[in-house]
């Protein structure tokens, strides 16, 4: 389906009493979207996935153009991983007046932070055209990766300050083999740089274990950890603990905290997280 008007006569085709699925996607599929999809499939009757490469998420400065677009073969997988439909609208369709006289959704206290503070209309971008596609799907389940755990937060409390009728279910993150977890971005990576990449996510899960210690010195932890990271070739966009609940700085171990990183290496950004305290 390529258009807002065939998704929203489908939708309406499918029987009262089936739960819906939906799994939001950018393309260039892989297995930590296969995993959403599974998912959905293990909680709803029916799975819809969206491939969408969304402009109004990407800054002046960003890889739009350079995004990956794989069509042919995200919907031979997602036809192998069993969902029912799939939505493929273009922009215009989404953005009929362009995104300059589109209703923006701002999501206040969790989008400034963080990604939010290097990338400040990413998550505008990303609120705006999920609920759209919410709209349009009118799922009972979503699914987001916990790669993306700022995302994930961020598209919880829009959904709940705006009363849309969807939980939002987070997918664990899924990982190569060396550790690194799966992004579309990871195919930017030259040969070194894929090599030096697990580095990130080893660093990631050391600090992550540092701070999970009993009377952690947290301030001194994240300090010698973003230094190392700069030491192993990585420029640090940020590494910080976090409250999950608001986003507000922890300094000490409590229920809630995660632990948030992004990095460069050459001109990909990489990001991950961890939950403190960290499991064993």
């Amino acid at each position: 389906m390529t258009s807002a008007e065939t998704m929203r006569k489908w939708r309406s085709s499918l029987p009262h009493d089936q739960s819906i699925g939906f799994a939001p996607t950018m393309g260039h599929l892989h297995s930590g979207h296969i995993a959403l999809i599974e998912a959905s499939r293990k909680k709803s009757d029916v799975t819809v996935a969206s491939i969408f490469v969304n402009p109004m998420q990407f800054g002046a400065s960003e890889d739009l153009e350079a995004y990956p677009r794989t069509l042919a073969e995200d919907l031979a997988k997602l036809e192998q991983a069993g969902v029912a439909a799939v939505f493929t609208p273009s922009a215009s369709d989404i953005y009929p007046d362009g995104i300059d006289q589109h209703t923006a959704v701002d999501v206040p206290g969790l989008t400034d932070v963080l990604c939010g503070a290097s990338r400040p209309e990413h998550f505008r971008g990303v609120t705006t055209v999920v609920t759209k596609l919410l709209g349009l799907v009118r799922p009972h389940l979503a699914f987001f990766g916990a790669k993306d755990l700022q995302q994930v937060l961020v598209i919880q409390k829009m959904v709940r300050d705006l009363c849309i009728n969807t939980e939002i279910i987070t997918v664990p993150t899924m990982r190569e083999a060396d550790g690194l977890a799966m992004s579309s971005r990871n195919t930017y990576l030259s040969d070194e740089e894929r090599a030096a990449a697990p580095t990130f996510s080893a660093m990631l899960e050391a600090c992550a274990t540092a701070l999970s210690a009993p009377s952690a010195d947290f301030d001194r932890i994240l300090k010698d950890a973003r230094k190392a990271l700069i030491h192993a070739g990585f420029s640090v966009d940020y590494l910080e603990a976090r409250h999950t609940h608001d986003l507000s700085p922890a300094s000490s171990n409590s229920d809630e905290v995660a632990l948030f990183g992004a990095v460069r290496l050459g001109a990909t950004r990489l990001i991950d997280n961890r939950m403190l305290p960290a499991q064993p």
